[in-house]
This record gives structure tokens, sequence and C-alpha cells, in this order.
């Protein structure tokens, strides 16, 4: 599919009051991409923190360059996986961000309750929860794992595991509906897709906690190794860097979309390698939060939260600046205000 039909999202022109809610086309395109998005962001936790925690049970085993590539290579497989149904983004802060540079129509927010039914199936939250369950069960998964088993999984597996799991669950998901590129989708169903990101991640922390005997050693979150303003301040940059890279392959006609998992994966990975002794290297809010929720570990968790909003915002920013338009200045700057949209919206 290409990444304008991804943009525009799924047709519901089509949809028959009459046939009743549950009976029609919509719900069906509901449930696929919300069971895509859970799965993928399922498997993606499962990996990266799974390849953590069994490198800290086993003495090491995976180690650090394993762990990085676990992260990209968990990554890219459910970016290829699911990416195609719900737009893999498995990460709050992603979605955000594309939220605010979309430039979405204000005034067509719905304020029923039936034409937000109905707008639903462009929010593919099944396939959300999925696939950032994915993420961080995978991710998560290859930190305890390494941490369980001697680290059996090494640095360099954990950072594979995060990279390839992403891209993973984009090419699963993010194919579907790509609804988060509709400027017609409205901002008020962001909150909804961060909850199913958020779910994912937590499912996938929760699996990770039965299989393994996670002890405080073992523990498959982040946390800051130095000092917090030095993680807050990596934790802006990697994250600049890997929305930088998002808004360059999957949101650009000119890029090589068929290798945009393989790209997120492989950046992921790159930035594990970079960050990983530093901060954990987040990137992602929903990764941070589902292990400090189950594990009640809640040191630094700020910085992960803000740290990756500031970045992903400043990176998807920094691209549309240099994006190829026939536009002047003056309108790119006009129509990817968030704050201008919505006082233009008040005065309207």
């Amino acid at each position: 599919m290409a990444i304008e039909e991804m943009e525009e999202g799924v047709d519901t022109s089509t949809f028959n009051a009459k046939e009743g809610f549950c009976m029609s086309a919509s719900i069906v395109t509901i449930v696929q991409k919300v069971i895509a998005e859970v799965i993928g962001t399922y498997f993606v936790i499962f990996s990266g923190c799974g390849s953590v925690a069994v490198n800290k049970l086993y003495g090491g085993t995976v180690t650090f360059p394993g762990i990085c590539a676990t992260w990209g290579l968990i990554v890219m497989v459910m970016v290829y996986s699911v990416g195609h149904i719900s737009g893999a983004h498995f990460n709050p802060a992603v979605t955000i961000t594309f939220a605010i540079f979309r430039r979405f129509p204000w005034k067509e927010v719905p304020i029923n309750t039936t034409d937000m039914f109905n707008m639903l199936d462009r929010f593919h939250v099944i396939a959300e929860v999925i696939g950032t369950y994915f993420v961080i069960f995978s991710g998560c998964g290859s930190v305890a794992v390494n941490k369980l088993y001697g680290g059996t999984v090494t640095f360099p597996g954990i950072c594979a595991t995060w990279g390839l799991i992403v891209m993973v669950m984009v090419y699963s998901v993010g194919h579907i509906s790509g609804a988060h590129f509709n400027p017609a989708v409205t901002i008020t169903f962001v909150p909804l897709y961060i909850i199913a990101q958020l779910i994912g991640s937590i499912l996938a922390s929760c699996t990770l906690a039965i299989l393994f005997d996670i002890t405080s050693e073992a523990y498959f979150g982040t946390l800051p190794v130095g000092s917090n303003g030095q993680s807050f301040a990596i934790e802006i940059i990697i994250s600049f860097l890997l929305m930088f890279t998002i808004s360059g392959v999957a949101t650009d006609s000119r890029a090589i979309g068929d290798l945009a998992g393989l790209v997120v994966g492989m950046t992921i990975m790159l930035n594990v390698f970079v960050a990983g002794p530093i901060s954990g290297a987040s990137m992602n809010p929903a990764r941070s939060i589902g292990p400090a929720i189950v594990k009640h570990t809640y040191k630094g968790l700020w910085v992960y939260i803000f740290g990756p909003l500031i970045g992903t915002i400043l990176g998807g920013f920094a691209y549309n600046l240099i994006r190829y338009t026939n536009k002047p200045l003056r309108e790119l700057t006009k129509s990817s205000s968030l704050i201008r949209s919505i006082s233009k919206n008040n005065t309207t």
C-alpha cells in the first residue's frame, strides 16, 4: 500500500447505519487494527525487554551488543509484520508528534458518540495495543532474559532485539490503516491511541514478570545510570534522531518506503548502542512505563516520558522544515502549529 493511501486511511463513507454498528465493515476493521497493534507492541516489548532480563539473569550471555541487536531486530520484524495494518507506532511520543504535525482539521472534530464510533476504524486501537505489546515484550524480554540467564543475550543482543521487534511490528500492522497520518482524523483520539500502546506495554511486562524470577538486579525497565539531567538530554537527542528518521522514510513520498522497517530498526539499534549505557535508551514512554508499573520502580520515570516526547516533536519539526515543498516558509509554520490551529478553531 502506498504512503498516500496510508495517509488517507480507510473509507468510512460506505458505513450503513441500518446494518448496525456491530454488523458493519467498520467494526471489523477496528478489530483487525487493534489486534494487530496489540500483537506488534507485545512482541516488541517482550523481545527487547526479554533480552535485557535474560542478560542480567544469566551472567551476561546476551551481552550489550546482543541487546542492541535484539531491539533493532524486533522493531524491524514487527514493522514488516504489522506496519501495513496499523502504522506500527508502538510509541506515544511518535503518536503525539504525528498528531501535531499532520495538521488536523479541528473544525471536523466529532461532537456526538455516533460520529466518534464511525471514526474509530481510522485509529486502529487494537492494532496499536498488539504492536506495543510485542515491542515491549520482546525488547524488555531480551533485557530480562539477559539478566536472568547469565548475560546470554549480551548487550548487542538486546540492542538487536529492540530494533528488530520495532521493525517487525511496523511491517506487520502499519499497512492496514495508517490512520494516524490522516489529517481528517481528529487529535481527540490521540489519548485513546496512547492508552492502547500502554496496555500493550503493561501486558508484555506482566508476561515477562510471570515467566522469569525478576529480581531488582534483573529489572528490565529503564533507569538513569548517571544523573537525571544527563539521561534526559540523551533521551531527547536519540528520540530526535528516531523521529527524524521515521519522518524521512515513512512519510515522504520520495523516500524508499519498502526499506522503512529496516531503517527504523537499525536506527533503534544504533541509538541503544550509543545511549544504552547512559539512560537505557528508551525513546518510548510506553517502553519505560509498562515495566515501571509492573515492578513498581518509578525512579527517574519522568525522564523517559518527557525526554522522548520533546525529542520526537523536535525531530518531526526539523524534518517538516526541510521536506521538499513549493509552499513558502510562513505557510509551513502556520499550518504545522498546533497552538495556532487551536486558536483558529476557537475563534470560528
